[in-house]
């Protein structure tokens, strides 16, 4: 790997420095490490019972770990621009799996290159499904076309060169950081963005990993068969690529020791999904180890996150894009004694999201902020508190004609309540087109209370605080014209809000 990267790099990588930090100071490192379907609850730190993440519990001890974070979009495509934007879907237009960022948005990369951050980026990018080619904002860049593959990924090295590197792609992608993390660049500060594969279906472990859960008995989620108060469209997503009797759950197994046969299997299926996290782990504790040897750890902001989550089972879905919590809530942990030292760990309760992560970490870095953002930084918020921290935010998913098994999804969560509806309309001889959910009492979303007249006036406020929430980001009824999704066969009502 060194003699290929090295080969290529670019002669001139840099603008002239121009710090924006505070004089004399230097502005931290940022190490941006980027799972892909990384459920909230897929961490050792989060109390997982069986997966062991030692290493990325460790930058959550040693650092902040936010405890209720969330995307605003559960879709690849629509998350990763959000990230880099601090906007919601509807503004950097990335509203699928197929759209490019675009070139001429504004991105937190952009802003610290432009004040002499050497930046690159690794791994899977997923904005643009067949374009390979180097994204603005990136001094060096290696990603691939679509999802990559576990083994084996074709990758395209800054524009220059396509070659297949052998081997796990976890460990290949981190081969490759470290080797850059080792290019002299004097007291330059720098960017890395790893984006991994894992844990991103279908599921193949790395061999070591293949049988580390082969003794635990994995149940389906209780609330997998409880769907008689869910709206059709979650009932009549079972059968689909998205529900739990669909081809999803064919994992096959590819190692030579196994049969070649496709089996039906929940406990196979989230096992595997489990394993490809292990390898991640290794790679934050490889990366850990190198930035302490190279005197760079405590000046390095390192930021862990999902880009969103994923239904494991729950409401008879394997999937994301729904409002539902194993859809929206990620992982993030966040070490940097510039922003809490290590010796005072914190947990932020409070809710995040995606869009606030670039003006997080521009803040941090002492750098520009972005024109407009949708989301706040949270540097005060985990320095000294901040009362007023959001109580309330908008879940916004737009239907997408080559997967017709989710509606348009709106939603409105505060820290008690979750209202969720698939315009267009609430009731209607479909009664069950929304969803209320009281989240302080039923986390995992078991009972929905919409038809239940105790309830009536929560969903008369829910809805009122849904329509303010939307226009706080630019969408009204006139505005947010979707398009009408293939899954409700029945006259649509207006789409005000009511």
């Amino acid at each position: 790997m060194r003699r290929v990267l090295v080969a290529l790099l670019p002669l001139v990588l840099v603008a002239p420095v121009v710090f924006a930090a505070t004089a004399g100071t230097r502005p931290p490192n940022i190490l941006f490490i980027l799972t892909d379907d990384q459920r909230w609850d897929a961490l050792g730190l989060a109390g997982h019972r069986h997966l062991k993440t030692p290493n990325i519990d460790r930058l959550g001890r040693e650092g902040v770990y936010f405890k209720n974070a969330f995307c605003t979009t559960s879709l690849c495509s629509p998350s990763r621009a959000s990230l880099l934007s601090g906007l919601y879907a509807h503004a950097h237009g990335v509203t699928d799996n197929f759209t490019e960022y675009p070139a001429t948005l504004p991105s937190f990369p952009r802003v610290l290159q432009a004040a002499g951050y050497d930046t690159a980026y690794f791994g899977k990018w997923h904005m643009g499904e067949n374009n390979d080619e180097p994204r603005p904002g990136f001094n060096w860049f290696v990603t691939h076309k679509g999802q990559g593959k576990y083994f084996d990924t074709e990758f395209n090295f800054h524009g220059r060169k396509r070659e297949v590197v052998k081997g796990y792609y976890t460990t290949a992608v981190t081969d490759m950081a470290v080797e850059w993390l080792q290019r002299p660049r004097g007291d330059q500060p720098w960017l890395l963005m790893i984006g991994h594969k894992a844990p991103h279906s279908f599921y193949f472990p790395e061999p070591k990993y293949a049988r580390t859960y082969d003794q635990v008995r994995i149940p389906y989620p209780e609330t997998a068969f409880m769907l008689d108060d869910k709206p059709a469209w979650i009932r009549e997503r079972l059968y689909t690529w998205h529900g739990i009797y669909g081809p999803l759950f064919e994992w096959r197994k590819q190692f030579p020791d196994d049969s070649p046969a496709a089996v039906k299997d929940f406990e196979a299926m989230t096992r595997a999904y489990w394993g490809t996290i292990l390898s991640v782990d290794d790679s934050v504790g490889r990366l850990y180890d190198l930035l302490r040897q190279r005197g760079e750890l405590d000046r390095t902001l390192i930021v862990y996150l999902s880009d969103n989550g994923i239904l494991n089972g729950e409401h008879g879905m394997v999937d994301k894009r729904t409002a539902h919590e194993p859809s929206i809530r990620i992982v993030q942990v966040v070490r940097f004694p510039g922003l809490t030292p290590p010796s005072a760990p914190k947990v932020i309760e409070q809710q995040v999201l995606t869009v606030d992560v670039a003006p997080s970490l521009l803040e941090l870095a002492g750098a520009p902020a972005l024109p407009r953002t949708h989301g706040r930084s949270w540097k005060t918020l985990v320095q000294q508190g901040d009362p007023a921290w959001r109580k309330s935010w908008l879940y916004h998913y737009n239907y997408e004609k080559q997967f017709p098994y989710t509606p348009n999804v709106r939603a409105v969560r505060t820290e008690t309540w979750k209202y969720s509806r698939a315009p267009h309309g609430d009731g209607g001889p479909d009664r069950h087109r929304a969803e209320l959910y009281n989240i302080e009492f039923d986390p995992e979303e078991r009972h929905n209370l919409i038809d239940r007249p105790k309830y009536a006036g929560v969903v008369r406020e829910m809805q009122a605080e849904l329509a303010r929430v939307m226009r706080e980001v630019g969408l009204t009824p006139e505005t947010d014209r979707m398009p009408l999704d293939a899954g409700i066969k029945q006259e649509l009502p207006d789409q005000k809000i009511r």
